[in-house]
């Protein structure tokens, strides 16, 4: 249920999944988490992602979707190949997209957190229309919660090591990081 308080992006889709809950008390989020996903993997546009993070993925549609059916995972904000955002939980409750997860001697990587997820894989490059996109939403998630800087930033990789890979290769963090500290 959205409370009154909850923060919702302008710029953002809201399609508001049950795959969420509220923070620890007093927690100050401080890191954003930069993931990418595929459904089934390494193909993009299918809706299938909306569908997972919303509990309504058909397992019949593909033979992977049986594999992962159990899963119950969201993010803040998801970014498709075409630039268009959508946001699945409110930035002030916490969202399950990092899984088991470590940072600077922190565990539980939700609790003090903020998701987004870019449609691609560790093969493909991303779209100039996803960059433009993330640099919107990223200015908007550091408004929110200014403790989140440029060295508050990371992958999904960094995060939890030997288990994801995410963003991947292809994902141009020079490009991403330059586009935030560069002025409007």
């Amino acid at each position: 249920m959205i409370q009154s308080e909850d923060i919702l992006l302008g710029c953002a889709e809201f399609h508001p999944s049950e795959n969420m809950d509220d923070r620890p008390a007093a927690t100050e989020v401080d890191l954003l988490v930069i993931h990418s996903i595929s459904l089934p993997p390494g193909e993009f546009g299918g809706g299938w992602i909306d569908d997972l993070f919303m509990n309504r993925l058909d397992v019949t549609a593909d033979p992977y979707f049986a594999e992962i059916k159990a899963l119950k995972v969201s993010c803040h904000l998801f970014i498709q190949r075409t630039g268009k955002i959508t946001q699945y939980v409110p930035l002030n409750r916490r969202a399950w997209h990092a899984g088991e997860s470590h940072y600077c001697g922190r565990t539980c990587c939700n609790d003090f957190s903020i998701g987004i997820e870019l449609e691609g894989s560790d093969e493909i490059p991303f779209t100039d229309d996803q960059y433009r996109a993330l640099q919107q939403v990223t200015r908007e998630v550091i408004h929110h919660y200014p403790a989140i800087t440029r060295d508050r930033i990371t992958s999904h990789a960094a995060i939890a090591p030997g288990r994801k890979t995410d963003p991947g290769p292809m994902f141009d963090w020079p490009r991403y990081l330059d586009s935030i500290s560069a002025p409007e």
